[in-house]
């Protein structure tokens, strides 16, 4: 069993970087790893970093997407932007090689919609489409999301380094 890595970086880049590096020093191959969260400005950035454990560390997200919609409960209009930012970090052997972050805009809804994705995709309204993430074929979802445009510029890094 590998020493687990506490993730308690204030920012995803961090998150992203410190578990790449930790898991790259065990061994000789390499190794990316991803922090991604839902950042809320109205809420002080919330739920961010804590996107995961933002309602406790063994809620699920029906109790995170409540917990949020609490706490945006009575915000309108530009209160209640959103974006979803996703950091990809790629190491060997202690040493980083790349980092890489991109992300989605978009708002909260008062109400959940659609049945797919996961996390807070049912209250991330990605108005370009006119959809949640949750509403979107997962194809779609991947052309427009942080996580899709963060692994497409981890693939460019790669590129520029073979």
């Amino acid at each position: 069993m590998l020493p687990a890595f506490e993730e308690n970086a204030p920012t995803s880049a961090e998150n992203a970087a410190g578990k790449a590096l930790h898991y790259s020093r065990l061994n000789d191959r390499f190794i990316f790893a991803d922090d991604s969260g839902l950042v809320v400005p109205a809420l002080g950035g919330a739920p961010g970093v804590h996107s995961a454990r933002y309602a406790g560390l063994q809620a699920t997200n029906s109790q995170r997407i409540e917990k949020l919609l609490g706490e945006i409960r009575g915000k309108t209009g530009a209160e209640r932007a959103a974006y979803f930012v996703c950091a990809i970090a790629l190491a060997k052997e202690g040493r980083a090689l790349a980092i890489v972050t991109d992300r989605v805009e978009g708002e909260i809804l008062e109400a959940p919609r659609g049945a797919g994705g996961f996390g807070y995709d049912p209250v991330f309204y990605f108005p370009a489409l006119g959809k949640t993430f949750a509403e979107l074929p997962a194809e779609e979802k991947n052309q427009r999301s942080h996580r899709g445009k963060a692994f497409r510029k981890l693939l460019a890094a790669l590129s520029s380094m073979l």
